[in-house]
């Protein structure tokens, strides 16, 4: 029986490291999935340091996606700086960009912190996001703005930072929001999808290093290692696949796909709750 008891713990971890990796890249929340997976499977809640280490796993996958764009242009923003020549200027306001975009959800999370964290394990607000999410995309879903690099302003990227402040609402897709953003002011879809996952890379390894402390200080981190690798592990693989799928259909403009998916989760948690 014990056997058993350990083997359905590996395969709980698992499950939630696959359900973290499949819904981090697509704009579906996979916040509001593990939520989801938790209510209605009765798979529990496995802490701060679940949580960072499974999203530290989703950042590998989309680093290693994006890493010939990160070192080109990280190449090109330190040439401009030695250079001052235009032909870096682009790679060098990139980075700006990422930055400016960045602040307005750092400072939503730091201020409301604690609100978040209460709303987090409501389903009913769950399931209205993620419907707010689905029209979101329906409405959007045959964009394909032609604006790139060198035509971003600063206007284009506040909002684009703003959509990824209200993805502090459980049950926003970050992506989803960012993106949705970005192709309403005009963004080529390429540039949409590229500039929403390298903001993930800030937002990501800043909540993750203001938790070490809470990693460090974990008294069941030596005892749950091998559990937490199983997540971690099924977590990367996980995201890079389904970044890899999101990036082919994002290309053949298929985001109506996402948007009927939001549809029905959050009907049926709605319809669930109202005739449970």
């Amino acid at each position: 029986m014990e056997s058993l008891g350990q083997l359905a713990e590996w395969v709980q971890y698992l499950i939630l490291g696959l359900i973290q990796g499949i819904t981090e890249p697509i704009p579906v929340s996979s916040s509001g999935h593990l939520v989801l997976a938790q209510y209605f499977f009765g798979l529990e809640s496995e802490g701060l340091t679940f949580e960072i280490l499974v999203n530290f796993a989703s950042l590998i996958a989309v680093i290693f996606i994006y890493r010939k764009d990160l070192i080109r242009l990280i190449g090109g923003a330190l040439r401009y700086l030695q250079t001052k020549s235009s032909d870096y200027e682009n790679d060098f306001r990139f980075w700006v960009y990422l930055v400016i975009a960045t602040v307005p959800a750092a400072i939503a999370g730091l201020l409301l912190e604690d609100w978040i964290s209460t709303q987090t394990g409501r389903i009913s607000i769950i399931a209205i996001a993620l419907l707010v999410t689905g029209v979101a995309l329906f409405i959007i879903r045959k964009l394909k703005g032609t604006k790139t690099e060198s035509d971003m302003t600063l206007k284009a990227v506040i909002i684009v930072g703003l959509a990824q402040m209200v993805a502090l609402m459980p049950g926003i897709s970050r992506s989803g929001a960012t993106i949705v953003a970005a192709l309403a002011v005009g963004w080529s879809r390429d540039l949409a999808l590229r500039f929403s996952f390298f903001l993930y890379i800030p937002v990501s390894l800043g909540s993750g290093i203001l938790a070490l402390n809470d990693v460090f200080n974990d008294p069941q981190f030596a005892e749950k290692i091998f559990l937490y690798s199983i997540a971690f592990v099924a977590s990367l693989f996980a995201s890079y696949f389904a970044l890899k799928i999101f990036i082919n259909i994002m290309k053949s403009g298929k985001l109506i796909y996402f948007s009927i998916y939001c549809f029905i989760v959050g009907f049926g948690v709605l319809g669930y709750l109202m005739f449970r």
